[in-house]
Parts: C-alpha cells; sequence; structure tokens
C-alpha cells in the first residue's frame, strides 16, 4: 500500500482510470463480436453494425484505450470480412 499522499492519490486515479477504461475495451469486444456474428449469419444490418464498431474503435483510439494500430487491424478485418461476404452473395 502507498504510503506518501502522492501515490495514495495516484493509486486512486489508476483505480477510476482503470474502470472507465475496462468498460471502454469491453464496448469494443462487444461490438466487434456482434459485427463478425452478423457479417456470418449474412444480416441486411451487418454493414451499419460494421460502421458502428469502426466508430467505437476509434472512439476508443482517441481516448488512449486502444492502440491505433490495433484498431487499424480491427476494422481491416472486419471490412474484409464483410467485402467477401458480398462478393461470395454476389457469385451466387
Amino acid at each position: 500500500m502507498p504510503n506518501l499522499s502522492s501515490a495514495k492519490k495516484q493509486m486512486r486515479v489508476s483505480v477510476r482510470r482503470r474502470t472507465i477504461n475496462r468498460a471502454v475495451v469491453s464496448a469494443t469486444r462487444t461490438s466487434v463480436h456482434r459485427s463478425e456474428g452478423l457479417i456470418a449469419s449474412g444480416a441486411k444490418e451487418a454493414p451499419e453494425a460494421v460502421q458502428e464498431t469502426i466508430s467505437v474503435l476509434d472512439r476508443a483510439v482517441r481516448k488512449g484505450v486502444v492502440h491505433p494500430n490495433n484498431a487499424a487491424r480491427r476494422k481491416s478485418r472486419l471490412l474484409k470480412k464483410l467485402n467477401q461476404q458480398a462478393t461470395s452473395k454476389k457469385a451466387k
């Protein structure tokens, strides 16, 4: 446990930040899984869900919770899956 008052305050701040950051990370994961599920099922709502997920990822990057390259990789993979699903529908 911290002894100095500044260390005590820093611990309180880090606990507060951690709870907020965990909520943001959880929201991004939920959004990504939801989008992937909609893409896999071939739902009409998949493009809108992907756009929402991209927005959620960009917000997480702005807040400094997710690394920009991590978000870019996730967005790229999502769009790749969405485009593959769209082209496979057209081929049928």
